[in-house]
């Protein structure tokens, strides 16, 4: 619901879920909850068969993980309105166990995954999030619209040509319906008009009922038959790993962006052991795994305006309900309708503004080149995972080279047995790998001394080069005499100083 003023606040705090008893207390936040969750329900289903498929798995194990992912973590996470379900992230990294040991080891695999991602959430991963910086979370943003897009495309190739009018006319519906009405979400009108017209004038179209079975019985408890022992251990926990660093990112990541796009901050650490939490409760009913789903999140969030987890429990409830209780009529919806929505997600979610050529100009080279390494990386191997750690190593690289060319060094000649350099900047591994270089060994008078007033020593690699120095000016039999440090510099120095191994 909108006011005068913009999209209607909803209060929210984490602690004390605010933000359910308010959208219960208030219909028309409730009907917007509940119709978010409809539309985000259809929308999984046919990308939790397709990911069943990459998986290796019977497209029942990707919905029912669907669905005891989104009401777990509506219930268990830290980021109200995200949803998390079967991915394409955790399908690729679990792939290679199904295809050689089975899904008994593929649905183990995934209970201890969530089990790491608990005691990894616990041992702090979350505040990892602070050292991503915004031209990663940019081009995260806009690699994400890039691959909603392009899972399209297989869509819209080699098919019947009435495709075409009615991904079109599911475009024009999601445009211009908001601009007179917002009772419903377009997205829901968008599927059950494009639905209507298939049925009513029998168009021969792909529809969800050839993406794959769907269930016919509700889902129940799964005990997965493996050998209890160190060598199931051994080969398990390398795919459990990597499934829970895989869905930890992905999902941390797109927590961040809600937190922007609502202007609300989340518990990062509850979204981590959540996640955790979601993946064993998968598990033990059968389920893929998965994590934060982030395409259906910004239709969620951004598209259908949904802000409390009502509609995240609302979207695992439906799913349930449309895909064992009505499955016939889902099967009936044309993948065109469902098309044209992933299409209008992926339009609202490119940050516009990142790549207007105005703001090229006045945005640093260094920020530019994070930015277009993310979404390279990202888009070139279709995960979101690889592109965002490249994007933070390139910023590290491209900050360290940055600082490490603010250090300057001054020589003054004092007296005719004294000689004084000042150093002034940040000493760490970059930019005191060539103060070595600096001083005059031989040309110096007995007596040198080095300011660090102006300095900062940051790690081992500087006390190393000073004890280089120190070292070379004892060959030519003078003396070095260090100042000016204080606090955590000085500690370092003296902590570490003369035990490094000699020379640089």
């Amino acid at each position: 619901m909108n006011t005068p003023h913009g999209p209607e606040q909803v209060p929210h705090d984490p602690r004390t879920d605010v933000s359910v008893r308010f959208a219960l207390r208030s219909p028309a936040r409730l009907k917007t909850e509940l119709l978010a969750g409809l539309v985000v329900a259809l929308a999984l289903i046919p990308e939790a068969i397709a990911f069943s498929v990459i998986a290796g798995v019977d497209p029942r194990v990707g919905l029912f993980a669907s669905v005891t992912m989104a009401i777990t973590i509506a219930i268990v996470g830290g980021r109200p309105a995200m949803i998390s379900a079967a991915t394409a992230a955790v399908a690729l990294v679990i792939a290679p166990v199904s295809e050689q040991y089975g899904v008994d080891h593929l649905i183990a695999t995934v209970i201890l995954g969530g089990v790491f991602q608990v005691l990894l959430s616990f041992l702090g991963v979350a505040k990892l999030m602070r050292f991503v910086p915004r031209s990663v979370m940019v081009g995260f943003v806009n690699s994400l619209a890039i691959l909603v897009f392009v899972a399209q495309i297989p869509h819209l190739v080699d098919v019947p040509w009435m495709v075409y009018p009615l991904v079109a006319a599911g475009l024009l519906v999601l445009v211009f319906l908001p601009k007179i009405t917002e009772a419903v979400p377009a997205p829901l009108v968008t599927i059950v008009l494009l639905t209507a017209v298939t049925v009513a004038f029998s168009l021969n179209v792909p529809d969800v009922a050839d993406q794959g079975e769907l269930p016919e019985s509700l889902p129940t408890l799964f005990f997965p038959d493996v050998p209890l022992t160190f060598e199931t251990l051994r080969i398990l926990a390398p795919y459990a790993l990597a499934m829970a660093l895989v869905g930890l990112m992905e999902s941390l990541m797109t927590a961040k962006l809600v937190d922007d796009i609502t202007d609300t901050r989340s518990d990062k650490t509850r979204e981590g052991w959540g996640q955790g939490v979601a993946n064993i409760v998968t598990g033990f009913f059968g389920g893929m795994g998965g994590c934060a789903v982030v395409g259906q999140t910004m239709m969620n969030v951004k598209v259908s305006g949904a802000r409390t987890r009502l509609s995240t429990l609302a979207a695992g409830v439906f799913l349930l309900i449309l895909v064992v209780a009505l499955g016939d009529i889902v099967g009936l919806v044309p993948m065109a309708a469902l098309v044209a929505v992933m299409i209008m997600v992926s339009i609202a979610t490119v940050d516009w503004h990142s790549v207007h050529p105005r703001t090229l100009r006045l945005m640093p080279l260094s920020e530019t080149v994070v930015m277009v390494v993310t979404v390279v990386a990202t888009v070139s191997t279709g995960n979101l995972a690889i592109g965002v750690s490249l994007g933070v190593l390139t910023a590290m690289v491209l900050f360290a080279r940055r600082v490490a060319h603010m250090t300057t060094v001054e020589r003054t000649l004092t007296s005719d047995d004294t000689c004084t350099y000042r150093v002034t900047g940040e000493l760490f591994w970059a930019s005191s790998n060539d103060l070595v270089f600096q001083f005059d060994y031989i040309g110096d008078p007995e007596n040198v001394v080095v300011d660090l007033t102006a300095a900062d020593i940051w790690d081992a690699s500087t006390v190393a080069t000073f004890d280089a120095i120190q070292q070379k000016y004892a060959a030519k039999g003078k003396t070095v005499t260090m100042v000016g440090l204080d606090g955590a510099s000085l500690e370092r120095l003296r902590r570490l100083s003369g035990r490094l191994g000699g020379e640089n």
